[in-house]
């Protein structure tokens, strides 16, 4: 039996790849360690809370010494690192809190595990799960690609650009067998509305403006979080050590036509007239140091590991809209509070 370490498992990647690990890795241990931070919800896993494989740890990565007795304690054989502040607009407002987390808490990881494997890496993984933000932007062509030089523009992607050097380093320096993977933009069930697709889905449903920064000519590539958890478990089972892979869904959309998209597949759904929700739409100023476009090329991924894609993009938005509507309480329990206040803030 692996005991495998999730950090970030109560957030919106997590909480799929923690289900989908204990679906196929049958005879390992679990352990999902999270912070539960705003955006991390334990509602997202209560269907496998009582699974006789599954651990979770309410602890911080940011706390070294607690780590070190994580990892002695539970025989941590394998990492899968997901924990991390991820929302650009917060790191524009409170950096050092992405420095903190993705940063200092990554090394403590690093450090952690070095310290307990020692000089015995076999069966051993440390694999770290990114971004494509570090890659910066892209113009009106080309694509992001394994060896893409690193161009972060914002303190997230930046935080997250040198998280990556660091898992490299710890590779390169002491041996360490790492594994980094790097992912467009993710949507689907369980998704804190502050993110675009869900806070969209959300303002519909509620009536309320469908916030667009600029022009919403800004691209993005998205990928349904299922194929990402997919992916993850691929590379985890199959990926060679020392290397990087891209994962993206080759499925770009400007933000405009993507709101668009969603009125359209709201309204049909709750029984809105033909273009209700298209006068919800109110373009914001733009966001500081905003990206043009991301996309990713994941043929490494296709060709090496035999990983791709399996929605399309309207089945799984519909497929994410069915769940919002049908998990109401949810949505509710986490806009609440803090969330109310953030979002006058960053959309006043």
């Amino acid at each position: 039996m692996r005991n495998i370490l999730i950090t970030g498992g109560a957030g919106f990647i997590g909480s799929h790849v923690v289900r989908l690990f204990l679906e196929i890795f049958k005879n390992d241990k679990v352990i999902n360690l999270d912070a539960l931070t705003y955006a991390g919800n334990l509602e997202n896993l209560r269907d496998i809370e009582n699974h006789p494989n599954y651990l979770f740890i309410h602890q911080d990565i940011t706390d070294l010494e607690s780590l070190r007795q994580l990892f002695k304690k539970h025989e941590i054989s394998h990492v899968v690192h997901l924990a991390a502040e991820s929302h650009v607009d917060r790191s524009i407002e409170s950096p050092l809190e992405f420095v903190n987390t993705n940063v200092i808490g990554t090394v403590n990881l690093l450090q952690a595990a070095k310290e307990y494997w020692g000089d015995n890496f076999q069966n051993k993984l440390f694999y770290h799960v990114s971004t494509d933000e570090v890659y910066g932007s892209l113009s009106d062509t080309g694509f992001f690609y394994e060896d893409t030089a690193y161009d972060p523009r914002s303190p997230y992607s930046a935080s997250k650009a040198s998280s990556d050097h660091f898992v490299r380093a710890y590779y390169h320096t002491y041996g360490l067998p790492i594994i980094i993977s790097n992912c467009s933009n993710n949507y689907g069930p369980n998704h804190f509305p502050e993110k675009l697709i869900p806070l969209m889905i959300n303002n519909i449903l509620n009536k309320k403006p469908l916030p667009v920064y600029g022009k919403g000519n800004n691209v993005r590539d998205w990928l349904f979080v299922v194929d990402h958890a997919r992916a993850i478990s691929t590379i985890f089972s199959k990926g060679k050590i020392g290397d990087t892979y891209n994962i993206g869904g080759h499925n770009e959309w400007t933000n405009i036509d993507l709101v668009k998209l969603l009125c359209k597949l709201v309204d049909e759904k709750i029984g809105n007239p033909e273009g209700d929700s298209d006068q919800l739409i109110t373009f914001v100023k733009d966001r500081a140091g905003h990206d043009l476009r991301y996309a990713i090329d994941a043929t490494k991924l296709e060709k090496e590991l035999s990983w791709v894609p399996s929605l399309q993009f309207e089945e799984g938005l519909s497929m994410t809209i069915d769940w919002f509507l049908s998990n109401k309480e949810w949505l509710d329990n986490v806009t609440s509070g803090e969330y109310q206040k953030y979002y006058l803030k960053m959309y006043k």
